[in-house]
């Protein structure tokens, strides 16, 4: 009897000794497989956030497996040679690129139709990131309960974008140079366009950037409103991630490249290129585009238009600047800046 007790205990014994080797083993495979995860996440990591941009070691963030970019373009500001680089670059980096073309070209929508495209754009799954572009205004995706998208643009000086557009009405550009423009064969200059008081040419027109930041409300497209420009700079601020300036676009691609690098990785590389082969305006406005005259820019500056939207130029100027040194030079010593946190509680 206590022969058998002991073979039934030693057996016992075998048993718990075999299934501790396994369990050890099964540990040990699996911590095996996190330090390799851990390696492999740590060097796409840093891949990411040893961005150099002319030299300087750059920080970046890091978007999520499938972030949705979203270019509101507004007219003349040098949008299409943006555009194109994304289109130049969206094969290599591995993202969609999409134009939205809303009906008879308006900026704006119905109530149900932001509803139906702010749901669309957030559950459409591409599978890859996206880069979607588009002539609308500022859409607050929150208000349908869906996620928002990373929001881009870029803005020119006010009096300047109004000119452009202007000539490229009767000259087209570069991009197209075959379509005909609805204004070609009117040879009519800005300056006698604004003397002879022309509709064309009332500085009201000048109100397309602030509402373009404004959004969908009414009082956005009410030509010299205050409660626009303020709203404008509130959605500047708070609701995009970067806003440049056209006569800044190398810089502007230079702080996309280092801060969203899955989109935008080459993108200062292929803009340095088009740059040397004096593409820099492509598709720039064809033939000549005259300078407007010292008393149509006086004009323009006595309008409450020009006054609020050269001040919201003048605070988007600001602010790119501000990202611009904080980003392209994180500190005095070249070196990129580091968070860490401290004094958890409780331990």
């Amino acid at each position: 009897m206590a022969m058998r007790t002991c073979n039934i205990s030693a057996r016992s014994v075998f048993l718990f000794n075999i299934l501790t080797v396994l369990v050890l083993v099964t540990y040990l495979v699996d911590l095996e497989k996190k330090i390799a995860n851990a390696k492999a996440s740590s060097q796409h990591n840093s891949d990411l956030l040893n961005t150099q941009v002319n030299g300087a070691l750059l920080p970046s963030i890091v978007p999520s497996q499938k972030p949705t970019l979203f270019y509101n373009r507004v007219p003349k500001t040098g949008s299409t040679s943006f555009v194109g680089l994304a289109y130049d670059l969206c094969s290599r980096n591995k993202f969609k690129v999409l134009h939205v073309n809303v009906s008879k070209n308006a900026h704006t929508m119905s109530l149900s139709d932001q509803l139906r495209f702010a749901r669309n754009l957030s559950n459409w799954d591409l599978k890859q990131p996206s880069f979607y572009h588009g002539h609308i205004a500022y859409l607050d995706f929150t208000k349908f309960g869906s996620p928002p998208p990373i929001f881009i643009n870029l803005i020119r000086q006010p009096l300047d974008r109004m000119v452009s557009y202007y000539y490229f009405l009767r000259y087209g550009d570069d991009f197209r140079p075959h379509l005909i423009r609805r204004k070609q064969g009117n040879k009519t200059s800005f300056d006698d366009c604004v003397k002879e008081g022309q509709a064309e040419c009332d500085p009201n027109n000048l109100w397309l950037q602030v509402p373009f930041f404004c959004g969908h409300h009414a009082d956005c497209w009410i030509p010299g409103s205050s409660w626009a420009f303020e709203q404008a700079k509130n959605n500047l601020i708070k609701n995009y991630l970067l806003v440049g300036v056209t006569e800044q676009m190398e810089e502007f691609v230079a702080v996309l490249e280092a801060t969203l690098p899955n989109f935008f990785k080459g993108a200062l590389k292929l803009i340095e290129i088009s740059f040397t082969e004096n593409k820099s305006e492509n598709p720039k406005t064809k033939r000549f585009k005259i300078p407007p005259k010292s008393e149509t820019i006086l004009r323009f500056k006595n309008s409450t238009v020009w006054q609020l939207e050269n001040e919201f130029y003048q605070f988007a100027v600001r602010q790119f600047e501000y990202v611009k040194s904080r980003t392209l030079n994180p500190d005095f010593s070249g070196k990129e800046q580091q968070f860490f946190y401290e004094k958890i509680r409780p331990k």
